[in-house]
């Protein structure tokens, strides 16, 4: 849609990008949707005003054409990076994407969604700092004179980076984003993008359909918790998938790790600039308020404790969505670590299926329910109390679309002088709902 230029503001004597509205051979109605996309652009970028995001200094029109005059961003699109290193280091990678996620957590405040978050709309400066461009596809659903344009008939995008519920549905949200950004991470981990294919139907197809494959199948060296988050950015249906670019930021943070210098591109992280400097006091303000962002935080075991705290935050919240996002990247995580049958494992588990209870998923909760149930008999003994809280549960709730013979396969007889223990941990559904409801409902009251 733009034609770019470098160039020079004489007036202020700096270096500058002109934009220029280029149409296709088409009519005159096409040109009228592009060159109000344009001009919506245009007010979109210069609304959001945020250091991962270039600034805009002037808009108007010469000899016919519009144009835009924006900052000039000295650096390389990640698109280009990735075509010449094939695939990019994992600390630079999570630190490149969480920066983008402060981008989109200021747009989305904003009542403003991307919609085309892919490389080549990513530009990486020499200090490490991030630049999201293009916002020519965003929707602005909160102002009306930045409503959505498009053209009938064309989907508008790049169908490597759209979410399930755009193809579908044309639908766009801060999940999308989000979905968007996931297959980035992927792509910029593994040197291949997660869903490829001969023609756009047949990637848009898979979109939909199909599951990303595993990051560590290709490089087995990346963490078990960045590739379950990435996954999770990744779920098919957008209720479903982590929605909040500040949880995923955080959940970003702990893989920042081991940022060498990748010549040409970034200099040295020892080297000083004017830009570093001024993060550098900016990190220290903010360590000194909220000790959990300090670099200590960052141990892995530290950090698993913060996600499980962030979780339980949003429990408190009643913002279950978000919460069992958080405990399903955390059973994922911890499963890798020490088993699917730990006992630490089977308690996110757990979290995890009381949230779908809260959130009404009546059928997800029921067949989880049912795995549960058989885990814990393999770990405790049908005897154990854990174990018969959980058959408790599922045949108090009988709900969904669940066999009557599934549920009676899964009840087998109590002994009638089985001890009423409670456990000190909360680590079965029942204990933890009765531990959070009273947080849940003060805090709505």
């Amino acid at each position: 849609m733009g034609e770019v230029w470098f160039g020079r503001d004489n007036r202020l004597d700096r270096p500058v990008v002109v934009k220029f509205l280029q149409f296709p051979a088409t009519g005159n109605k096409v040109e009228d949707v592009y060159t109000r996309r344009f001009l919506r652009e245009s007010r979109i970028t210069a609304h959001l005003e945020h250091p991962g995001v270039p600034a805009v200094y002037d808009v108007g029109t010469h000899k016919g054409r519009s144009y835009l005059v924006m900052q000039r961003i000295r650096g390389v699109s990640l698109r280009t990076l990735l075509a010449e290193e094939g695939r990019l280091p994992v600390g630079w990678v999570a630190a490149m994407a969480a920066q983008v996620c402060a981008v989109l957590s200021a747009a989305h405040r904003a009542s403003l969604v991307h919609r085309d978050l892919k490389p080549g709309n990513l530009m990486l400066e020499p200090e490490g700092t991030v630049k999201v461009l293009d916002f020519g596809l965003a929707v602005a659903p909160a102002l009306t004179d930045l409503s959505r344009i498009t053209m009938t008939g064309h989907m508008m995008g790049t169908p490597e980076y759209m979410s399930p519920e755009r193809i579908e549905a044309n639908v766009s949200g801060p999940a999308s984003d989000i979905y968007a950004l996931g297959c980035t991470i992927h792509e910029l981990l593994t040197g291949r993008r997660p869903f490829v294919g001969a023609t756009p139907f047949d990637v848009m197809n898979k979109q939909v359909r199909e599951e990303p494959p595993p990051l560590r199948f290709v490089r087995p060296e990346i963490p078990v918790g960045l590739e379950a988050l990435v996954l999770e950015m990744l779920r098919k249906r957008p209720e479903e998938r982590l929605a909040d670019a500040d949880v995923v930021h955080q959940l970003l943070l702990p893989f920042v790790d081991d940022l060498k210098p990748i010549p040409g591109v970034v200099d040295s992280p020892t080297a000083s600039n004017g830009v570093r400097l001024y993060a550098r006091v900016v990190s220290q303000m903010l360590a000194a308020g909220h000790r959990p962002a300090t670099v200590g935080a960052l141990a892995e075991g530290h950090a698993m404790t913060l996600r499980s705290e962030q979780a339980d935050a949003y429990f408190a919240d009643g913002d279950y969505r978000q919460a069992a996002a958080i405990y399903r990247l955390l059973a994922e995580d911890v499963a890798a670590r020490y088993g699917p049958l730990s006992e630490r494992a089977l308690t996110y588990r757990s979290r995890v299926v009381t949230c779908h209870g809260l959130l009404g998923l009546t059928d997800q909760m029921s067949e989880e329910l049912v795995g549960l149930i058989d885990d814990h008999t393999k770990v405790f003994g049908a005897s154990d109390h854990r174990t018969v809280q959980l058959r408790r549960q599922f045949g108090l709730r009988r709900m969904g679309r669940v066999a009557r013979d599934e549920v009676a396969e899964h009840q087998p007889a109590v002994p009638a002088d089985l001890p009423r223990r409670q456990s000190a941990e909360a680590t079965d559904l029942n204990d933890f709902v009765i531990l959070r409801k009273p947080f849940r409902l003060n805090r709505r009251s």
